[in-house]
């Protein structure tokens, strides 16, 4: 699991549309089954549909401070635990006391910085396609390949005034995208943290590491 922050058509929603919440029907849930424990596949992810859906899920949690429903679009435990089964001591503790532990931190941190004022309202997700890149099995200390993203922006409106944000790290089990760090990793102290706030929709990326 990467532990550093990793930076090419820029795909970008246009300023001033609002992002469509999924249908009824995407939305459903049609199984019980955890995917962490399917088999993982190198299927490549959509990196327009596939991106904007999870981090619409993301950015409604922000707005709302919601980890119930932030923890919808983080990465499985249970495929955690396998990509490190003997390779860290506990990935169990590690997945629960850094990983999620931090992502709560930061999704507190978002909404506080986001929410205040005139109502926020997403415009639009930054993403270089070519930034996608697939992390074979064995390498970053995984025992499990993935396909990696790194540095998608959330740009927002409030008010007359455009800004962004970045969500840092994008992983993908079985050709779904997960949101593994959303905040910088690593950072200078253990609280959360908002990775690169920007006046504008600023830039994705950049692209790199695992």
């Amino acid at each position: 699991m990467p532990r550093l922050r990793h930076g090419a058509l820029a795909l970008a929603l246009c300023l001033g549309a609002v992002l469509a919440a999924p249908s009824a029907a995407s939305t459903a849930t049609t199984t019980t089954i955890d995917p962490g424990q399917l088999p993982a596949t190198s299927a490549k992810p959509s990196t327009t549909t596939g991106v904007r859906s999870v981090l619409h899920v993301v950015w409604r949690a922000i707005v709302s401070d919601n980890p119930t429903l932030a923890r919808r679009s983080f990465f499985p435990r249970t495929a955690y635990i396998r990509m490190k089964q003997g390779l860290l001591a506990n990935p169990a503790s590690d997945y629960d006391a850094r990983l999620l532990a931090f992502y709560n931190l930061d999704l507190a941190a978002y909404h506080q910085r986001i929410v205040p004022g005139a109502r926020p309202v997403l415009v639009g997700v930054k993403v270089h396609r070519s930034d996608a890149a697939w992390i074979p099995p064995g390498a970053c200390e995984n025992l499990i390949g993935y396909w990696h993203l790194a540095g998608v922006r959330l740009v927002f409106r409030k008010g007359a005034r455009v800004w962004s944000v970045a969500v840092a790290s994008l992983i993908s089990w079985r050709g779904v995208w997960y949101v593994v760090h959303l905040g910088p990793n690593p950072r200078a102290r253990n609280v959360g943290t908002i990775d690169d706030w920007r006046a504008g929709p600023g830039v994705a990326g950049p692209a790199g590491g695992c």
